[in-house]
């Protein structure tokens, strides 16, 4: 397909359609571009991928929202790529197809037979806060079952192949009478795979998968937020009888850094000054995400005035732009002072016309109260 086209225009919806909206939408453009229903018609099929997609997008706030904000490079800049194909998407919204179609003969629902793609795997992933902001590359251990060597997936013994199941000649559904009805149901003997093996593989007893334990390498872009997934193509349990494998998805679970705290791409951070440094001005050294800066106070600056740094936050996903440091002024005052520094500020203030507290031994009493 060329251009991408508008995901609410795809799905024939207003930007401001509800979840259930969104659905009843999708539910109607499967139906209608579904594969089973335009066999041999590529294009019913680029429209089927098309609608698939835009549904994952709009369906999912966080993706919906980076989609709105900065278009297809929202959702991809946080890692979906779309699907391959029609198999990951009918194993991706099987419960909806499932729903869509029903079990009745003839509904035109996917058939199970022969190669399977594989389930999805998930996992929750720990990084530090400042991997979120710069991104990253994570070598991971997953405890899956992979292909078995032996047999290349098919869970027959070398040498030998599956056969098609006699008992639903290779379908994976049967069909039984119920009255006027007749209701198609999976076949208890392949368990929807349309084929049976004879002779099983020595080494997986005929699943076609072993145990194993499998690395993986997950790129974090820059600017992710804790409970953001990210997709591993291929990365899930293997097919079956040789079907593609399944995805990963990585939940990320960003650790808080205590300089810092994050709202959407923006970043809080304090600094602490004396009341002469407000009122006379300075310059103090601030942390930021690239190390230290130094940050001019005003004279005349007031507790919790809030000074910003345009463009030294976080970088937006799917955008080379990047959010803003804001810096909170914490202003402390002294709670002892010397004779001399006592009598000065007294000076000071008779001076400004204020009335200040009398003087007690050894404390500054309510002065700044």
């Amino acid at each position: 397909m060329s251009a991408k086209r508008d995901y609410y225009e795809v799905l024939g919806v207003s930007r401001d359609a509800g979840a259930t909206e969104v659905k009843k939408a999708y539910r109607k453009k499967a139906m209608e571009f579904h594969p089973d229903r335009n066999p041999d018609d590529p294009a019913a099929e680029d429209r089927f991928k098309e609608c698939a997609e835009a549904f994952e997008v709009l369906s999912d706030d966080q993706k919906r929202q980076l989609y709105d904000q900065f278009g297809h490079e929202g959702p991809r800049g946080a890692g979906f790529q779309g699907f391959s194909g029609t198999d990951e998407i009918f194993a991706h919204f099987g419960d909806l197809f499932g729903d869509l179609f029903g079990n009745l003969a003839g509904g035109g629902g996917r058939r199970r037979a022969g190669p399977q793609r594989g389930a999805d795997l998930k996992m929750a992933m720990e990084i530090p806060f400042m991997e979120a902001v710069e991104g990253s590359e994570h070598e991971i251990t997953v405890p899956k079952r992979v292909e078995c060597d032996s047999c290349d997936g098919t869970g027959a013994e070398p040498g030998t192949s599956p056969i098609a199941c006699p008992d639903c000649n290779g379908r994976g559904q049967v069909i039984h009478a119920q009255g006027f009805f007749r209701v198609q149901t999976t076949c208890p003997r392949c368990r929807g795979r349309g084929q049976v093996i004879q002779t099983p593989c020595h080494s997986c007893s005929g699943s076609g998968a072993v145990q194993k334990e499998s690395k993986l390498t997950v790129r974090i872009p820059a600017g992710v937020d804790d409970g953001q997934t990210l997709r591993v193509p291929g990365g899930g349990q293997p097919g079956v009888m040789g079907g593609p494998p399944g995805n990963l998805y990585v939940v990320l679970r960003v650790q808080p850094d205590p300089r810092f705290e994050r709202e959407e791409y923006d970043i809080f951070s304090e600094v602490e000054i004396s009341m002469f440094q407000a009122v006379l001005g300075t310059k103090v050294t601030i942390p930021t995400l690239t190390g230290e800066a130094e940050l001019e106070i005003d004279p005349g600056t007031q507790p919790e005035t809030i000074i910003t740094r345009r463009g030294e936050g976080i970088p937006v996903l799917g955008s080379r732009g990047k959010g803003d440091q804001h810096v909170r002024v914490k202003v402390t005052v002294p709670k002892k002072l010397t004779s001399e520094q006592d009598e000065k500020l007294r000076a000071l203030a008779k001076e400004m016309g204020l009335d200040v507290a009398a003087k007690k031994k050894g404390l500054l009493g309510s002065l700044f109260s």
